[in-house]
C-alpha cells in the first residue's frame, strides 16, 4: 500500500508541476484572468494533497486499513475537485460546457475533508499518541 500511496504522490505533484507551468506560461495567452486564478486552485490543492500522500505513504504510525481509506478519500477528492476546476478553467476552449460538471468540485472537496478528518480520528484513537 505504501509503495502504490507514494507512486500517486509523485503522479500528482508532477503533474499539478506540469498544469502550474502551463497556467502560468501558456493559459493566460488562452482565456482570462479568473480562469487562470480558477486553474491555479487547482493546481495548488493538488499539491497539496500530493504532498499529504507523501507524508501517508512514509509514515509508519498507521495501520494499512486506515491508509487505504484515507488514501482512497484523497484521490477520489482531488479528482473530482482539482480535474473538474481544470476542466471548469478551460470551457471556453471547447463546444462541450463543463458547467453542467461543476456539481462534482464541492463534492471533491468534502472527500478531501474526510481525508483529512480521518488522520485526525485515527490518530487521536491511536495508542501510540498518548498525551502527555
Amino acid at each position: 500500500m505504501n509503495r502504490t500511496i507514494l507512486l500517486t504522490a509523485i503522479a500528482f505533484g508532477l503533474l499539478a508541476i506540469i498544469l502550474g507551468a502551463f497556467g502560468a506560461h501558456g493559459l493566460e495567452k488562452l482565456v482570462d484572468a479568473d480562469a487562470v486564478s480558477t486553474f491555479e486552485t487547482g493546481v495548488r490543492y493538488q499539491m497539496y494533497h500530493a504532498l499529504f500522500l507523501l507524508f501517508l505513504g512514509i509514515w509508519e504510525g498507521l495501520k494499512e486499513g486506515s491508509k487505504k481509506r484515507i488514501f482512497t478519500m484523497i484521490v477520489i477528492g482531488v479528482i473530482l475537485f482539482s480535474f473538474s476546476i481544470y476542466l471548469l478553467a478551460l470551457n471556453s476552449l471547447t463546444a462541450f460546457d463543463f458547467r453542467i460538471i461543476g456539481f462534482l468540485t464541492p463534492i471533491g472537496g468534502v472527500f478531501m475533508i474526510l481525508g483529512w478528518f480521518l488522520l485526525g480520528y485515527y490518530i487521536l484513537g491511536s495508542k501510540n499518541f498518548k498525551s502527555n
